[in-house]
């Protein structure tokens, strides 16, 4: 599709340098993630760690001018979904499962990737679930290559999630990377045969993010006006990474 920005081999080495020191900043993130921490604390360090790798919070002043994203992470806490805002009254415990979504500027190009971490000891049903919605990933770019269609992603991951009792979140996307956070297409994880199809040409790349929830897909929208939480109050989880189609398959560039 003509909307569809393919990267050159210089913007995609970039990209893969920035997607490899984004990986670096969500490891050293993981480490601190521990009961009693505070959501903000984790958001301060991780603002920290993007500056030293030479880039810049994507998300931080994102959006509307008159109420923009406050924080360089996405943190999000059991039912809540994605966007949650770093607070200073906002405690993880044991038990919680733990949501970063993270984006970074980078010479120019975005890279982005989110990631659901255990907070000490959980429930098994929380970290199936955790397991379920990275296995949506996974299963999804398996299926996908230079001359693929985009929604032989979209029907890989719906066919997966719909042999499990867990449901995919249908109000929010993948999407489009590169010199913009947001680029086209908007790339569901279920198939949606209203939404544009179109064959996969190397050098496109994505930010692909299931996101699954443990009862219903549909979402409600809490009172900051940013988080997205489960409308029945059950858990969610996130997994996302930005990639690179190729004659081969798929590059993962927010990887080690």
């Amino acid at each position: 599709m003509d909307y569809v920005s393919i990267k050159t081999e210089e913007e995609i080495d970039i990209m893969r340098e920035a997607g490899k020191k984004l990986f670096s900043v969500m490891q050293k993130l993981k480490k601190n993630v521990s009961p009693g921490k505070s959501t903000y604390e984790l958001d301060k360090l991780a603002q920290e760690l993007v500056f030293a790798e030479g880039g810049i919070p994507a998300f931080k002043g994102y959006g509307d001018k008159k109420n923009p994203f406050p924080a360089t992470i996405c943190a999000s806490v059991n039912n809540e979904i994605v966007h949650g805002i770093p607070r200073k009254d906002k405690i993880i415990v044991e038990g919680d499962i733990f949501k970063i979504d993270i984006g970074m500027k980078y010479q120019g190009y975005f890279v982005d990737m989110a990631r659901t971490f255990a907070v000490g000891k959980i429930s098994n049903k929380a970290r199936n679930l955790i397991e379920a919605t990275e296995q949506c990933f996974w299963i999804g770019i398996g299926q996908i290559k230079e001359g693929s269609m985009l929604s032989d992603y979209s029907k890989a991951v719906e066919d997966y999630i719909s042999q499990t009792d867990y449901s995919i979140v249908r109000n929010l996307v993948g999407h489009g990377i590169g010199k913009k956070l947001h680029e086209d297409p908007q790339i569901p994880n279920f198939h949606d045969p209203s939404m544009p199809d179109f064959e996969l040409r190397s050098g496109m790349v994505f930010a692909l993010e299931p996101m699954v929830n443990e009862g219903t897909y549909k979402t409600k929208t809490g009172i900051d006006g940013w988080v997205f939480e489960t409308a029945d109050g059950k858990l969610s989880a996130h997994y996302e990474n930005t990639v690179v189609i190729t004659n081969k398959g798929v590059e993962v560039l927010t990887n080690a």
